[in-house]
């Protein structure tokens, strides 16, 4: 190795970022491993490359003793002072070492230092840019697949997408360009190891984000995501500013906001509803579509009765209970759904204000 060698390692380090001195370190140690079994010996050994000039110098290191029981370990006393007068014992002396030929021995193992400390540099980059991006969405496109896994090819960097994390019959081929979710970033020993979903509720919250500018400036907030993949999700939004109308806004103008977001989840169904510290207006809201009567709230066990018109009951509950199921994931509260008849015959149900109009028409009459 010459001085061009220490140059190439200062273009490294300006363009890759790995500093020179890291570099530097990481060959000497490599070239001690290199000399040791090369030339085999078991004795101590320190390498020296010339930050300038780029030399390299094997020295051995041996222990002054009293009596040398290993001579690849162990100088006597007599023999330290011979090189220097001022050894003294348990001093350590370097005597050079240096092959004739380990200037190629050193080539080689330098060459392989600096591409395995280039491509560990690599890897942290992608990494560092990826684990920010942890919980957003990328766009990728199929290299390949097995009988567990699609490989996306995201530029740098190939990402896993589970099949479980597909949404139902939902297929790809080669080439084609997929949207994902990043669930997780892992540094591994084979470098970054990226993560993907299709069906995570995050997806949909990201979607609305990129389509809605009201949410990506902050005016509209979502509050909450309940998501079935494939088949239906609720988001409930809300917005501080009474002059703008969160659910609009995230519709958008004839629909085509949502209808965006739709087409990327294949055809899903999307509930958009207002959110509301009111807990009863919440979960009615929630139980879109369907028209609510009245909404019973049980603060202790963190439950609401709710209770719809007949004719609202199965498109409350939902097919398979699917619409009950969402509104109780997107507010968080459980949600027993009564229809008016069922409730007036349990429980003597009214409907609110009905009490009071059969009062006030009793007193009409009297007059």
């Amino acid at each position: 190795m010459n001085i061009d060698f220490i140059e190439a390692l200062s273009d490294l380090e300006r363009e890759k970022g790995i500093a020179k001195d890291v570099l530097i370190d990481a060959i000497e140690a490599a070239l001690i491993s290199s000399y040791k079994r090369n030339f085999n010996t078991a004795q101590n050994v320190r390498v020296d490359i010339n930050r300038q000039t780029g030399v390299i110098k094997v020295y051995a290191r041996k222990t002054v003793v009293e009596e040398v029981l290993d001579p690849r370990l162990d100088i006597s006393l007599h023999a330290a002072r011979q090189i220097n007068p001022n050894y003294q014992i348990d001093d350590i002396v370097e005597i050079e070492v240096t092959p004739r030929d380990f200037g190629r021995i050193a080539a080689q193992t330098a060459k392989q230092v600096v591409t395995q400390r280039i491509r560990e540099a690599e890897r942290g980059l992608i990494y560092n840019a990826f684990i920010e991006r942890e919980q957003d969405i990328v766009t990728g496109t199929v290299q390949r697949q097995d009988a567990r896994n699609i490989y996306l090819d995201l530029g740098k960097v190939e990402a896993v997408l589970p099949l479980s994390e597909l949404m139902p019959n939902e297929t790809f081929a080669m080439n084609d360009r997929v949207k994902a979710y990043i669930t997780k970033v892992e540094n591994t020993t084979k470098g970054p190891q990226i993560i993907l979903s299709r069906t995570h509720p995050g997806l949909l919250k990201r979607l609305f984000e990129l389509e809605v500018p009201e949410i990506f400036d902050g005016v509209v907030e979502i509050k909450s995501v309940a998501r079935e993949a494939g088949a239906r999700s609720k988001i409930a939004v809300y917005s501080r500013n009474p002059e703008v109308d969160p659910v609009g806004s995230c519709v958008g103008p004839k629909g085509a906001r949502v209808q965006a977001i739709v087409n990327e989840l294949r055809g899903e169904k999307i509930d958009i509803v207002t959110w509301s510290e009111d807990v009863a207006e919440y979960v009615s809201n929630a139980l879109s579509p369907s028209k609510v009567s009245d909404v019973q709230v049980f603060e202790d066990e963190k439950m609401t009765r709710v209770i719809v018109p007949d004719n609202q009951l199965s498109l409350a509950i939902g097919i398979r209970g699917q619409n009950a199921r969402l509104a109780a994931k997107l507010t968080g509260w459980k949600i027993d759904i009564k229809s008016e008849s069922q409730a007036e015959q349990e429980f003597g149900w009214q409907r609110p204000g009905e009490e009071e109009w059969f009062e006030d028409d009793t007193e009409a009459e009297e007059a």
